[in-house]
């Protein structure tokens, strides 16, 4: 399989802008995250302004919203959110005692993978497809998880407001326990749907493929670091209890309802 150079511009893209994490370790999987889809958003219309339509135009604009919205929320949350320092002191790695090899390796494995991503749109310009139906059904699939994200946030961030200590399991929380990490994998599976009938052959599908299992993975550990640190700071409240039991952790109707004892979700 031929590998177009503008893959390895991509790459190098997402490189430079997650590279933000040798600063602060976890900012390779959260700002670094949100600011290299949103690059990539940018990027890849500048790359293939021929090939570029309508529908590609708008997938890629929607990766440059999400991407924007999501390293916003966590820089404010990261340097305006006494409270949520305070609770998160001690939950998360400082990244000072992880080798630098170990950060070199994190470094280069999330940024291949925010270019895993996104390659739907990227083979679709590649390809020179231009858009059909899919793109505009994956495009609006795309829109509806950031809006269930983007609204997840405002909920929890509001039912903070009023209770710092207690769990939230108002509006979209009643539905499953997890909303946020639903709206990503809403909005990736957008992305796979704006691929369908733009890439061509088994090895560009494969590669799309594994991207988009590589963020179900990611969204599934990232549930199961919250489930543990939930139920060690309410498991004691029976009301807590309740909720846990009831409510599905990620994905609505489906009754999977912990994924605490799944120790080979770490990422």
């Amino acid at each position: 399989m031929v590998f177009p150079a503008s893959l390895f511009l991509l790459f190098a893209a997402a490189l430079v802008i997650s590279s933000m994490g040798f600063k602060n370790y976890v900012w390779f999987i959260s700002l670094g995250y949100g600011f290299s889809i949103a690059g990539l958003g940018i990027l890849m219309p500048l790359l293939f302004t021929r090939s570029l339509t309508l529908g590609t135009g708008l997938c890629c604009l929607l990766f440059v919203i999400y991407g924007c919205r999501l390293g916003g929320y966590l820089a404010v949350r990261e340097f305006k959110s006494a409270t949520y320092n305070q609770n998160m002191k001690g939950e998360i790695k400082d990244g000072k005692t992880i080798p630098f090899g170990v950060k070199i390796a994190i470094w280069v494995t999330c940024a291949a993978l925010y270019v895993l991503q996104v390659l739907p749109v990227f083979y679709r310009l590649v390809n020179g497809q231009g858009s059909n139906t899919w793109v505009y059904i994956g495009g609006a699939v795309m829109l509806g998880g950031i809006i269930f994200e983007s609204v997840a946030d405002m909920q929890k961030n509001a039912a903070k407001k009023v209770n710092s200590r207690r769990f939230v399991d108002t509006g979209l929380y009643r539905i499953v326990r997890c909303p946020n990490y639903l709206g990503e994998l809403i909005f990736w599976t957008g992305v796979i749907l704006s691929g369908v009938g733009g890439l061509s052959g088994a090895g560009q599908w494969i590669m799309a493929l594994i991207g988009y299992a590589g963020i179900v993975f990611v969204m599934f550990s990232g549930a199961r670091r919250l489930e543990v640190r939930q139920n060690k700071n309410y498991g004691a409240d029976p009301e807590y209890q309740r909720y846990v039991k009831t409510v599905p952790i990620m994905i609505p109707f489906i009754p999977l309802y912990s994924v605490e004892k799944y120790k080979w979700l770490v990422a």
